[in-house]
Formats: C-alpha cells, structure tokens, sequence
C-alpha cells in the first residue's frame, strides 16, 4: 500500500493535482493522499536503513534552514511556516522512496513512473504542436494558448515554441532537466543478446525521450547531455575518444537547431552570470541565512539559474551547508556502487532471505555485475540533474531528492549482502560538507570571474 500511494503522490507532484484528480484537485486531496502515504509509512520508518543515512539528518538539517531563512529575513512566523510546508513535500521524496522502494521489480516501477511523466508531457505538447496554434501575429510572450507549450523569440527575433511539463516542470528546461535524468535510467530495461525487446522498451523511449529535450530548446540540458556522453563513452573507449563523442554531438545538436536559433556562448549567458554576480552580493550581505526561501526574484526581479548561487543566497551558508551534506554522500555512494573495484564479488542473497528488515520477501537476489550496473546508471542520471542544475535553480525540487534516494536503496542491496563497505561516518560528512559548501561558492565565484575576463 505505501508504495502504490507513494507511485501515485509523485506522480499528483510532477503532474499537479488538477490532471490526475480533475475537480478532485479542488478538495485539496494532495495533501490528504500526502497525510496517508506519511501515516501508512510510519510502521516501515522504525525498520528501515534510511534513518543511518546522512541524507537523513541533511534534509532536517535543510528544512530547519527553510525556516530560518524567512523567519529571520522577513521576522514574519507565518511565511517561515508557509515556506517550510511548501519545501516539505519535494524533500519527502527521498524518504519514500527509501522506506518503500526496496527491489529491483520496485526501482524499475519508479522509473516507469517517470518516464510515463515525461511522456505524458511530450504527447500533449506534440499534439498541441501539431494543431490550432496561433500564428505569429497573435502570439503572446510567454504564452502560446497551451499549458504545454511556451511561446519565446530567438536571437533572430523569431518565434518558437519550447516543450513544458505542468507545476514543478512548467520551464522547458526544467522539464528538459527531468528527461535528461530519465534517459540514463531507462536502460534499466536492457538486457543481453535481446535486440528486439531493447529496441522496444529501451531505445524507442529513449528516442522519443531525447526528442522532447530537442522540442524544450534547452541550452542547459544540451550541455547536460554532452557531459553524459563523456561519463559514459570514457570508460570504454577512453577520455580523448568521448570528449570528441561529445564535440560531435554539439556540432550534430547545433546543426539540427537544438537551442532554437539562440546562442550558446559567455555573451548569449552573460544575462545569467550577471544573475550569478547578484546572487553572491546577496550572499555577502546575508551570509548566515540568506534572504529567504523563495525570495530571491524579490530582490532580482528574477531567479539567479544556478542552483548553488540559489541555495546560498536564500539560505545563506547554513542552507547551503546541509544542501551539501546531502549531495556529498549521494554522490559519493552512487559512484561506490558503480565501482567495480568498490563491489565485492559475493554470492546473491539466497531468494527466501529480504534485502532489508520489514520487507515483503522478493526473491530477487542482487550481483556485482547488477550492482554496478545500477551504479553506472545512477551517476549518468545524477551528472545530467547537477550540470542541467549549474544553469537552473533546481536546488530543492523532487528530481533530486528522488536521485538519491534510489543511489541509497541500491547501494543499501549491496550493504545488506556484504559486497560494499559501510556508508561514510556521519562525523566525517559534517566535515567534508562544510568543505564542499564553501568549494561550490568559490566555484561560482571564479567561473564568473572567468566570464567577466572574456567579456
């Protein structure tokens, strides 16, 4: 039962309430399908390998920075609990998924979920695409007479349209975010010496995939996907080999139109890491707590498109401290398990023994090959979010919380069947993320500085 509600409460998230309950939505009935799935929950919670997590203690760590950050800013009780209900239900994710999401039959349903999100989105825009458009003289900014689809002019000053999803993903790039992450996890599905079954449900979704990123025109997840192209391609024919992969896919993506007749380059993004500079300013002047949780526009007009310069301006270095402290075990963990050096190569756990206390048995034993299998597809997955995320501001949204989730259910498989060492002890992530959250800062810091110099 919790895994079906929780299936369901991402897709009412990614989806909105209105198209998947209809005139339910007016009922507020995703929060009570939030109430149940959190009730239903607590019996596995006592049980489950996610409160030994350090992503645990992080996302309660950021939620507290939530708070703070508009109760000091604003001193205004009311909007700091507002804004602290408003980040709960992205952080959630990571909890359900680690309390219910425990095989591989169930990691291959979460990943359906999301492909059925993403091509949900991609049919609807494609029909609208294809019929009753306005033309260009009627044409709205911003608008296009279509949930779907987003009206925009290029450099050239012509119109196009860019693909979007609803609610959390109604930006074309954050929906082309989303997909990016999708792609790699959808080879999940492969299987040896199968041609037509992975032609079938691999590389067909996959294409029709990476074709809803071409119709978002999004910069930032062509970028996301060349540097997949290197993660992937340099471990089998070489880092020199899949940097050229990479050149080539630019050349092939620029010449197909993929950005939409806009320019990739410093002066095309200056209007972005002028945003960037403006963000660190904030930063500087509030630097414990930042300005508040969703404030930034206020003092920018708009978001800063970059997730670190996000986090850091509305949270401070506090937020920003515990943002850290939960990417730097997720990543760290998704790239052990992808090891094969870091994997131990042991016997399956036998069918009648479960992977971990309180779950329904599965009979689905777990190799190395299938440990670092999943490893591999993971850390493709959570490249594409990060180097999308270095141009959004998709710092606390459920994309990520999601990602790591399944890297700790995975690498919780390996754990439980004595093929991985332990996770890292929490004194050390509260060291290291603190090293990481100023490492980041100056990241952004000398990439604008470097911009500014090519100006």
């Amino acid at each position: 039962m919790g895994f079906v509600l929780s299936i369901l409460y991402f897709v009412t998230n990614y989806l909105t309430p209105v198209t998947v309950f209809g005139p339910l939505a007016a009922f507020h009935i995703e929060l009570i399908l939030a109430a149940l799935v959190a009730f239903v929950s607590l019996p596995t919670l006592l049980r489950s390998f996610m409160v030994k997590t350090p992503q645990a203690l992080a996302l309660i760590g950021l939620a507290f920075a939530v708070f703070l950050s508009v109760l000091v800013a604003l001193r205004w009780p009311r909007v700091a609990i507002q804004a602290f209900l408003d980040f709960i239900p992205n952080a959630f994710a990571y909890y359900l998924v680690c309390l219910h999401c425990n095989s591989k039959k169930r990691l291959r349903v979460v990943i359906l979920m999301l492909l059925f999100v993403c091509l949900f989105v991609i049919a609807h825009g494609y029909i609208d695409l294809r019929h009753g458009l306005p033309g260009s003289a009627s044409i709205q900014p911003e608008d296009s007479g279509t949930p779907y689809l987003l009206a925009m002019t290029n450099g050239a000053g012509e119109w196009f349209y860019r693909l979007r999803g609803l609610g959390e993903i109604n930006d074309p790039n954050d929906f082309a975010q989303l997909m990016v992450c999708v792609v790699p996890l959808v080879f999940i599905f492969w299987r040896s010496k199968r041609l037509f079954r992975n032609l079938l449900f691999v590389m067909l979704p996959v294409g029709v995939l990476l074709y809803g990123v071409f119709l978002t025109h999004s910069r930032g997840a062509l970028l996301a996907l060349m540097a997949m192209t290197v993660v992937a391609a340099r471990r089998r024919i070489g880092t020199v080999p899949a940097l050229l992969s990479a050149v080539g896919l630019f050349v092939a993506a620029t010449a197909l139109n993929f950005t939409g007749g806009r320019d990739i380059s410093t002066s095309a993004g200056s209007d972005r890491t002028a945003l960037w500079g403006e963000s660190l300013q904030l930063l500087k002047s509030h630097p414990f707590f930042g300005v508040g949780f969703g404030s930034l526009p206020d003092y920018l007009g708009h978001t800063s498109h970059n997730s670190v310069a996000v986090c850091s301006a509305e949270l401070g270095i506090f937020g920003l401290y515990f943002w850290a402290m939960f990417l730097l075990p997720t990543v760290r963990d998704a790239l052990a398990i992808a090891s094969p050096l870091k994997v131990d190569d042991v016997e399956p756990t036998p069918p009648e023994e479960v992977l971990f206390p309180g779950a329904e048995r599965t009979g689905e034993p777990v190799d190395k090959a299938e440990v670092n299998r999943l490893g591999r597809l993971l850390v493709l997955s959570l490249t594409g979010f990060l180097v999308a995320g270095w141009f959004l501001s998709r710092a606390f949204v459920v994309t990520l919380f999601l990602l790591g989730g399944l890297v700790e259910v995975v690498f919780e498989m390996a754990l439980r069947q004595g093929m991985i060492t332990s996770r890292m002890r929490l004194a050390r992530v509260l060291r290291l993320a603190g090293v990481l959250a100023i490492l980041l800062v100056l990241l952004v810091y000398v990439m604008l500085r470097i911009t500014n110099l090519m100006h």
